[in-house]
């Protein structure tokens, strides 16, 4: 099970620095590969990997598993124009937009056609 805060967060903080994953992964002494690993999901990183990732981007261990961290501070997502939402399958939390919350919302009172029509607009194959 991936933490969806912390692969969002691996992404955004290393873009926001300006870091290729190889950067990251030979700071951490991993491969390119291992580290793109991370950002996806695939593979979580131990105790002692995080607490390095927390240690690059100056974030605590909290913060990067938690918390919406950007290169210039934390997004207070209770306070800010973030909604907090739940992926039923795996209880990872993530949040949205007041933006997002309605397109959400307009999403699911709408009949199949269209659904289908904005599964087609985004590319996206969702099951019926």
């Amino acid at each position: 099970m991936s933490n969806v805060q912390l692969t969002d967060n691996l992404v955004r903080l290393r873009k926001s620095y300006n870091y290729t994953q190889k950067q990251i992964g030979d700071k951490l002494n991993i491969s390119r590969q291992a580290y793109s690993n991370y950002e996806r999901g695939k593979r979580i990183p131990d105790i002692g990997m995080l607490i390095r990732l927390a240690d690059i981007y100056g974030v605590t261990l909290e913060q990067l598993l938690t918390q919406t961290c950007t290169k210039n501070g934390i997004v207070n997502e209770s306070h800010g124009p973030y909604f907090r939402g739940m992926i039923i399958e795996n209880a990872d939390t993530f949040y949205l937009t007041q933006e997002e919350l309605n397109i959400l919302t307009h999403y699911r009172k709408a009949g199949a056609d269209d659904r289908r029509l904005v599964q087609k607009v985004l590319g996206v194959d969702l099951p019926e």
